[in-house]
């Protein structure tokens, strides 16, 4: 008999355990960077970065309907915020927005959690082309891992990432993630089935945390006390 993984009563637990939240600070090549939850304000510097980034970052995502620019157009924001928000509050994702020196930088989410006795959940991010190269979304990964196994009580990080994607596979290796395999035409993106790497990592793994391990390793540090 398989094992049943969603059976296990979730009402004991918080229904939104580890969101919102302010993760960080750890500094890195590029500045200053943290996590804060998605916020309704949000919308023009999203649309900006992300009308700008397209050739940078629409080849990496999963295709979606429409246009680039009415997907990602100031009015669509607000449509997207709300439904962040309330997959939050449901428990289902962790959705931080990533700053730099204060400004708003990108995005990186916890999705698909799943409580009970599997524990798990996938990682997502992006990060202005500007800051590209600069410790940024390592920063994040890392900072967001640490979260999601202590006050978030998760057991199981993943992401994926296609094979021809240098600067992400980087970045998880960097932050401490261990490749576990292929999925073959995995998702759509950029108009046809991508192979993607399989990335994952587990609480045992993280030691006194990936935070801690950027800077034990000099990618990172804290910043000075005032």
């Amino acid at each position: 008999m398989a094992s049943q993984v969603y059976g296990a009563a979730y009402g004991a637990e918080p229904r939104h355990p580890g969101w919102p939240a302010k993760l960080g600070p750890l500094v890195v090549r590029a500045g200053t960077v943290a996590l804060r939850a998605v916020r309704l304000r949000d919308g023009g510097e999203w649309s900006r970065i992300r009308l700008r980034d397209r050739e940078y970052l629409e080849k990496w995502e999963p295709t979606a309907p429409g246009p680039w620019a009415e997907r990602n157009a100031q009015w669509s924001w607000p449509a997207q915020w709300a439904s962040l928000r309330a997959l939050a509050r449901r428990g289902q994702c962790l959705p931080f927005v990533i700053t730099v020196d204060g400004a708003f930088a990108g995005q990186i989410t916890i999705g698909n959690v799943i409580r009970a006795s599997l524990r798990s959940a996938w990682v997502g991010y992006w990060v202005s082309s500007e800051l590209a190269g600069g410790g940024v979304a390592t920063a994040a990964v890392a900072l967001v891992t640490d979260h999601a196994f202590a006050a978030a009580g998760l057991h199981r990080l993943e992401a994926t990432v296609r094979p021809e994607n240098g600067a992400s596979l980087r970045v998880l290796r960097k932050a401490g993630y261990r490749q576990e395999g292929l999925f073959l035409r995995y998702l759509d993106v950029a108009g046809d089935w991508r192979d993607h790497l399989s990335f994952a990592i587990t609480a045992e793994e993280t030691g006194a945390g990936l935070a801690e391990k950027l800077v034990a390793e000099g990618l990172a540090h804290r910043p000075n006390p005032r």
